[in-house]
């Protein structure tokens, strides 16, 4: 176990699968005290299961975090098990159930679709960091993460609700970089590229992957493990004077 992040509490949304998991496992790795948050319970609790296996910390707790509700009891229940919250990593989002074979456009996007994936993507990020400010604030410091997408920066076409969504995030970075200095919080986004995790499902992403190889610096496939290491860095002391930024992790196919 290393010791980057010793002691420090971390809420990481979207904890069951793929990314989340991946990061869940890399922050307690370091020696972060993890609570494994999802919608999807078992999800959750394999991940939790899957940290103290390998000689961690975790609770799994499940949110749905496009409830204010929902988030403030998350909140509650981190600060409650571990006695506090130190890091924030927004990763909970839909992407792989949109409905992306014989997409033709904005035109066919379904209205309550869009909706669904904003409350989601969007203001669950946004509640999640409500939610945690207080325990952050009273603390003297705080590191969130929000987790956006490297198709925010090219306008991939045929998935305007979710590029829109993506871009969001940065810049509600952005912003609440500006109100959350003051309380020497630190918010940062990881912009990842396509990524293959656990959640992709069919043929036609692992075609969108291989589009995606071509394309990159590093011709191979991106895995939710090579989004870690500038995790954990944002989440350290490493990273105590970065805030408001975007961090593109893709193998060199979006260049900033």
């Amino acid at each position: 176990m290393g010791a980057r992040l010793k002691d420090k509490v971390a809420i990481i949304t979207g904890a069951g699968h793929g990314i989340g998991r991946a990061f869940s496992l890399g922050l307690a790795e370091e020696g972060a005290k993890v609570a494994a948050a999802d919608i999807d319970a078992p999800a959750a609790q394999e991940t939790a299961r899957l940290v103290r296996e390998k000689g961690g910390q975790a609770v799994s707790l499940a949110v749905d975090v496009s409830l204010e509700s929902s988030t403030l009891q998350l909140a509650k229940e981190a600060a409650r098990y571990f006695g506090g919250i130190d890091i924030l990593i927004n990763n909970a989002a839909i992407f792989s159930t949109i409905p992306i074979m014989g997409n033709s456009g904005f035109l066919t996007i379904d209205l309550e679709e869009w909706d669904r994936l904003m409350a989601v993507n969007v203001k669950g990020a946004f509640l999640c960091v409500r939610a945690v400010f207080p325990y952050m604030k009273a603390q003297g410091k705080g590191k969130i993460i929000n987790i956006s997408s490297g198709t925010a920066f090219k306008g991939t076409p045929n998935f305007c609700h979710y590029v829109s969504s993506k871009a969001a995030l940065i810049g509600m970075t952005r912003s609440l970089a500006r109100e959350l200095g003051d309380s020497n919080i630190a918010i940062n986004a990881i912009a990842p590229g396509v990524t293959l995790s656990d959640m992709t499902p069919g043929k036609q992403p692992f075609a969108e992957r291989e589009e995606a190889l071509r394309r990159r610096c590093f011709k191979r496939v991106e895995t939710p493990e090579d989004l870690v290491g500038t995790a954990v860095f944002l989440a350290s002391g490493d990273s105590d004077f970065i805030t408001g930024q975007a961090i593109i992790v893709d193998g060199g196919d979006n260049m900033n």
